[in-house]
């Protein structure tokens, strides 16, 4: 019995799952959250919190919603979490330095991410898988933009390979406390769980449901390692599709459940379908691709990497989010 526990327990929570399985299990997940409440989404929420940075700034007049109340935030909280649950039960969560280099690429990527996505009106999960599973045609064009972008990214890398070689980074292990992390990450998902469908608010109970169902992708994707950059880039870097079929699959899925969402009228048919189609889509889509790929993550793939702990992810974030802030702060005045 014990050598049972101990064998789901690693096949649950510290060997890789195959990015097949981790596609599947993210389009449970995204399919029951659209039932819930409202499409998955990655831009949005560190929009809001860069939103709050500019407003304490004085640079913006209105306060922007609460962070804890506000449901594009409140995905992203239930992400990071189960991403973290995830990195911690597997004894993967440590610091990872990577070189000076990376952290100005990291810069620029994050930059060119928030524009592109400010452009498209989305991410990569945004403005393209979900837009797709929502039968909204700028996904389809977001994503031509995307793969143009990242072949213009790899042409980039191979120059940057040959002329500006750097140095490794290092990395200050924390596995010795991850499974003190793991359990106070598990009470805490619980704790905030039960404040939410405990809360007298009107949305208190909703988004419950979206901070668990964002924390059940966010463990997958990790434990998957499933990354749309991945997905696009690979198939002309190594000839490696595994991504790219796990993704097509996640995407095949999710179509499906999301359309028999709206045909019962659950959701209503035109939910999530953005008017960028045309160049919004595709430039943003150009754009977004390039950043994503020089970043090393996508929207959804850099806050999943944040959560092991990847400090170069964390400088993509925090400036994909600024940036993007600042566009759609630029589209809103102008």
């Amino acid at each position: 019995m014990k050598e049972h526990f101990k064998n789901v327990y690693r096949t649950l929570c510290v060997e890789n799952w195959s990015p097949l399985i981790g596609g599947i299990m993210i389009a449970f997940f995204v399919i029951l959250l659209e039932m819930w409440y409202r499409p998955w989404g990655i831009v949005g929420g560190l929009r809001n919190w860069a939103d709050w940075v500019f407003y304490g700034l004085g640079l913006y007049e209105d306060a922007p919603p609460h962070p804890l109340w506000f449901s594009s935030s409140v995905l992203n909280i239930g992400f990071l979490w189960g991403a973290f649950i995830s990195a911690t039960l597997a004894r993967e969560f440590s610091l990872r330095v990577p070189p000076g280099i990376e952290f100005v690429k990291a810069i620029v990527a994050g930059i060119l991410m928030g524009i592109g996505a400010a452009l498209a009106m989305g991410c990569n999960i945004g403005g393209m898988y979900m837009a797709i599973n929502n039968l909204a045609a700028n996904g389809l064009l977001m994503w031509i933009g995307l793969v143009i972008g990242v072949r213009f990214a790899v042409k980039y890398l191979y120059w940057e390979i040959e002329h500006l070689p750097s140095g490794g980074g290092f990395e200050i292990n924390l596995s010795k406390i991850n499974p003190l992390l793991a359990i106070l990450a598990i009470i805490g998902l619980i704790w905030a769980g039960k404040a939410y469908f405990g809360s007298e608010k009107d949305m208190g109970a909703t988004l419950g449901g979206c901070l668990i169902l964002t924390a059940g992708i966010g463990y997958a994707m990790h434990r998957s390692r499933l990354c749309i950059v991945n997905a696009l880039r690979e198939p002309y870097m190594s000839g490696e599709a595994a991504m790219a079929r796990a993704v097509i699959v996640s995407l095949l899925l999710t179509t499906i459940g999301i359309a028999i969402i709206k045909l019962a009228g659950i959701r209503d048919e035109m939910a999530y379908v953005t008017p960028t189609f045309g160049l919004g889509a595709l430039v943003g889509g150009i754009i977004f691709g390039f950043g994503m790929t020089v970043a090393g993550g996508c929207g959804s793939g850099s806050l999943w990497r944040v959560a092991e702990g990847q400090l170069k992810l964390w400088v993509v974030a925090i400036f994909f989010g600024l940036s993007n802030s600042l566009v759609r702060h630029l589209f809103s005045v102008y």
